[in-house]
């Protein structure tokens, strides 16, 4: 039986299992802080320190936030910060972190086969159906957006960093800072704003709603969306870990 050892990087926290081929974790999920400044050298640290707390296994699946094409770090909107989200850009950190492979680093860190996707991507992998045109949107420290059809990956968009309202991006609109400004309700309200501004672009058949916060949108807000629209665990950015192996890209 193959073994998948999945960790999901986020902006404030760093969590990981280790997983059956049915998908099943072996081990209680553990969550270590995201560290700050976080360069890459310790980046991959942090990772074999949390896997050195959980069974070994065969294979690693790592997402992560920011685009990452074939396992190679292009941009990552948090890490290149000198104290976490939304505090100052350190030029040094975005000069490491631009062209890192972290799919090479990390399989020679643990000698394991690895895939290394969009933190959002796993999240997906865990949840489509395979059927028609699916999107993820994952709602956390900001926002995360995944795109499949017929249950294939379409390439990544940062859908994060595109403009919303007064001047601020999706990313900060609807992330974990203004959730905490504006209160459940009223950020709700805007989470359903950015699903209907989104659904005339994509046209989906399936929208899936997850991350640390989808747990904590409206009921009503949500009602007010669709059937189309479904919430789904956070612990799909493990899960999912599986499933990404399998994945057509």
């Amino acid at each position: 039986m193959v073994t998948t050892l999945a960790i999901d990087c986020g902006g404030g926290g760093i969590k990981g299992s280790v997983l059956d081929e049915a998908g099943t974790m072996r081990a209680r999920p553990l969550r270590v802080p995201t560290p700050y400044p976080l360069p890459p050298a310790l980046f991959v640290k942090t990772l074999l320190d949390l896997a050195a707390r959980l069974p070994a296994a065969d294979r690693l699946t790592v997402g992560m936030p920011g685009m990452i094409r074939h396992g190679v770090v292009v941009a990552t909107p948090h890490y290149v910060t000198r104290s976490g989200p939304r505090t100052r850009v350190d030029p040094e950190l975005v000069a490491e972190w631009s062209g890192f492979d972290a799919r090479s680093a990390l399989a020679d860190a643990f000698g394991l086969p690895t895939l290394v996707l969009n933190d959002a991507e796993v999240h997906g992998a865990g949840v489509v159906a395979g059927t028609g045109l699916e999107l993820v949107l994952t709602l956390g420290t900001g926002l995360g957006c995944a795109l499949f059809d017929g249950g294939v990956l379409a390439p990544h968009l940062e859908l994060s960093q595109a403009p919303a309202r007064w001047g601020q991006s999706y990313d900060t609109y609807i992330g974990e800072h203004e959730r905490r400004r504006l209160g459940d309700a009223f950020w709700s309200r805007r989470v359903r704003g950015v699903v209907e501004a989104l659904r005339p672009v994509f046209l989906w058949d399936r929208l899936y709603v997850g991350g640390g916060n989808s747990r904590r949108v409206r009921p009503d807000q949500l009602l007010r969306m669709g059937d189309d629209v479904v919430v789904v665990p956070n612990t799909a950015g493990i899960v999912g870990g599986v499933r990404a192996w399998t994945l057509k890209r």
